[in-house]
C-alpha cells in the first residue's frame, strides 16, 4: 500500500524546540516509571518494553530512560498513578481524546475541563467521540536505500502486522493493539530502528476548521500539552503542515 508522507513534518515537529523535547521526555519518563512499577525488567514486562521503544523512537537518551525506570523503585513507586482517558469536543465540533497519568483524579479532571471550556470546547462522556477513531499499533521505520519495500513488508507480515504503508521517506506498519508488543519485538530482532513505536488513536476522518477557530483549537492543544498530567492528545483536526503530529 502506498501513500504520500507527512512523516517529515512529524520529525520536524519533534526537533522543533529543546523545551518541547524536554516536556516530551518528562511525559515519557512518567510513563516509563508507571510501566516499570512492580517489574523493572523489560524482558518480562512487555508494557515497559513497549514504552522503552517509544522513548528510543523519540530520541530520549538512555540515561534518562534508566533514571525513569529506577524512579519506579523509589519515591515514585509509592504514588498511585492511574491512566485516565477523557473524551470531548473542541471548538467547531472537533473530536478530542486526552490520555492522562495522574495521582489526583479530581485535579486532572478539573484542569482538563477548564482548559477545554476556556477554548470553546467541552468534556463529553466515555464513548462520545472514540468511535470516530481507530485504535492501532503504529511502528514507523525510516526508508533507506538498503531497506526495500519487499523486505519491510515481509518482516511486517511475519510479525503479524495488519498493513504496511510505503511513504516517500518511511514505512508505516500497523498492528492491532493486542499484537503490537509481539510485532515490535520481532521487528527489533530483525534490526529495524523505529521513528515511532506506540499504540495510538487514528481519526477515521479529519475536519478543517476556519482560521479563527483553528487558532483557538491550537491554543487549546498547547495548554493541554503544558499540563503535567496530560500524556497525549488525539484529535481529528487537519493542522497546518508545520504543526502536523499524529
Amino acid at each position: 500500500m502506498s501513500g504520500h508522507s507527512k512523516w517529515h513534518n512529524i520529525q520536524a515537529k519533534k526537533g522543533k524546540a529543546d523545551a518541547a523535547r524536554g516536556k516530551l521526555f518528562t511525559k515519557i519518563g512518567r510513563e516509563l516509571a508507571v510501566a516499570a512499577k512492580g517489574n523493572p525488567n523489560p524482558s518480562t514486562n512487555s508494557k515497559l518494553a513497549d514504552v522503552i521503544a517509544k522513548a528510543k523512537a523519540a530520541n530520549m537518551p538512555n540515561d534518562n530512560i534508566e533514571r525513569s525506570i529506577k524512579r519506579a523503585a523509589g519515591d515514585f513507586g509509592d504514588r498511585d498513578y492511574k491512566e485516565l482517558t477523557y473524551e470531548g469536543y473542541g471548538v467547531g465540533g472537533a473530536a478530542v481524546i486526552i490520555t492522562t497519568l495522574t495521582d489526583n483524579n479530581n485535579r486532572t479532571a478539573g484542569d482538563v475541563r477548564a482548559i477545554m471550556s476556556k477554548h470553546g470546547g467541552s468534556l463529553g462522556t466515555t464513548g462520545s467521540v472514540s468511535y470516530m477513531f481507530d485504535n492501532k499499533g503504529v511502528i514507523v521505520v525510516e526508508r533507506t536505500p538498503d531497506l526495500d519495500e519487499d523486505t519491510v513488508t515481509e518482516y511486517a507480515l511475519d510479525a503479524g502486522a495488519e498493513d504496511v504503508v510505503t511513504e516517500d521517506d518511511a514505512y508505516e506498519i500497523y498492528t492491532t493493539p493486542a499484537g503490537f508488543s509481539e510485532a515490535r519485538k520481532y521487528l527489533e530482532e530483525k534490526g529495524l530502528t523505529f521513528l515511532q513505536a506506540e499504540i495510538t488513536m487514528i481519526p477515521q476522518n479529519k475536519i478543517t476548521l476556519p482560521e479563527d477557530k483553528l487558532e483557538t483549537f491550537m491554543k487549546m492543544l498547547d495548554k493541554l500539552d503544558e499540563n503535567d498530567d496530560v500524556q497525549t492528545v488525539y484529535h481529528n483536526v487537519e493542522l497546518p503542515e508545520e504543526e502536523e503530529e499524529e
